[in-house]
């Protein structure tokens, strides 16, 4: 089955918790805080393998998520950094956030691609220690990885792409040009997947050229198969145009090739600028004054024209020279740019919010910050309470809650931490 998109959601590896930890140790008081840095989790990387064509496995797996990293040890001990978790795709793989459409990555070469970064690991006890608070009983966690929902988009890396009406010898020429088998039979949509094969040259020249699928009126809308597989134009540098000259299906030339180049044009406007040679195929079923005058048609239009029997291989290697001589002058084959993530402000980095609600006399307080901040808290700790304390007086959360009318002795809640307000 081939597939060529897929939905799948990423997520990097959290950061290890530091350490609460002490060294015993004469006259140094409490042993002294001794805990480690909890190591960084890992990330998700994206890596091309060429042995895969198809998004079929992303159908069945559809979540993808790093380790964490190792917690902290006491002896200032930092804890491991995870492992990567490597996801392998196809060549040609486009990364998208599925909620902005936003282009993470292109996969389009061997080399690795980082998509979710591993958080930070959090600081040991050593890191809270002062002339005042010399045994920090508390500890910062490791920073949450960074997680996507995203979409997959193959879109083939070929050189050229063979577009035309279903049934009119595109699969037949790739045959006889490659060692690329598709099937090939006398009735539309035959080829129902794209099909990629390696033209020969001689000796260090080559190039891709790939089958896509036939097109039909429609197409650009999701009519028959063309909708699905026009994403593997679109990489394309250089397009051949087949089309049944004898117009053997009943169809009329002239039609189909207006018919197809307005499919490519709305499907991507950029592909009606795209280079294009246009091969009349079965052109022993038409007669001498038939082909010329549908040369001169063509040639008319802009483009070259080289009738052709594909099955024979009468009239290919003409084609072919034009093709390479074409591709010479052209640039490589399209990369898509990532695209930078929308600018974080630094009003948002150090948006320290919080919002108070009072329900059944008691005040509840929300913050995205509070919640990472009370997970380093212990709670049983004297001076680690005080540190809370202090967090939370500099952050604004008390004058908030007098903001919203509380009084000494009312009940205060923090994300089911809950205790009497005091002046």
């Amino acid at each position: 089955m081939f597939v060529d998109t897929a939905k799948i959601f990423v997520k990097a590896g959290d950061g290890g918790d530091g350490a609460v930890a002490f060294h015993r140790e004469k006259y140094v008081a409490a042993g002294g805080p001794d805990g480690g840095d909890g190591g960084r989790g890992g990330n998700v990387i994206f890596q091309a393998d060429v042995n895969i064509s198809t998004l079929a496995d992303f159908r069945y797996k559809r979540k993808y998520v790093a380790k964490k990293g190792e917690n902290g040890k006491g002896g200032r001990c930092r804890g491991k950094n995870a492992e990567d978790l490597v996801v392998r795709v196809p060549l040609g793989t486009l990364v998208k956030d599925a909620n902005t459409g936003r282009i993470i990555a292109d996969i389009s070469t061997k080399e690795p691609v980082v998509i979710a970064k591993g958080g930070k690991g959090g600081w040991g006890n050593p890191h809270f220690a002062t002339p005042v608070r010399q045994v920090p009983r508390f500890a910062k966690p490791g920073l949450p990885g960074e997680e996507f929902e995203v979409t997959l988009e193959l879109k083939l890396l070929a050189d050229v792409g063979l577009v035309g009406f279903p049934n009119v010898g595109k699969s037949t020429l790739v045959s006889v040009v490659s060692e690329a088998k598709p099937e090939i039979a006398n009735y539309h949509f035959t080829t129902i997947t794209p099909v990629l094969g390696v033209v020969s040259m001689g000796e260090g020249n080559s190039f891709v050229m790939a089958d896509i699928p036939g097109l039909i009126e429609g197409a650009w809308q999701g009519v028959g198969l063309g909708h699905q597989f026009l994403r593997h134009v679109e990489r394309c540098r250089m397009l051949v145009h087949i089309v049944d000259i004898s117009g053997s299906d009943g169809r009329d030339p002239y039609n189909d090739f207006k018919v197809i180049n307005s499919e490519l044009e709305k499907f991507n406007p950029g592909l009606a600028k795209r280079p294009m040679i246009v091969a009349g195929n079965k052109c022993d079923m038409c007669t001498d004054e038939q082909i010329e005058e549908y040369r001169k048609y063509i040639e008319k239009m802009g483009y070259d024209f080289f009738p052709i029997m594909a099955a024979i291989r009468y009239g290919v290697d003409p084609l072919l020279s034009k093709i390479q001589e074409m591709l010479s002058k052209l640039p490589p084959i399209e990369r898509y740019e990532p695209e930078p993530a929308p600018a974080v402000s630094a009003e948002d980095f150090n948006d320290h919010s919080v919002k108070i609600t009072k329900v059944d006399g008691i005040y509840n307080v929300e913050a995205k910050w509070l919640y990472n901040v009370m997970r380093s808290i212990n709670f049983d700790d004297y001076e680690s309470l005080n540190y809370f304390q202090n967090v939370l007086m500099k952050n604004g959360v008390f004058d908030a809650l007098r903001d919203a009318g509380i009084n000494e002795g009312d009940t205060v809640s923090l994300y089911d931490v809950e205790f009497d307000f005091v002046e």
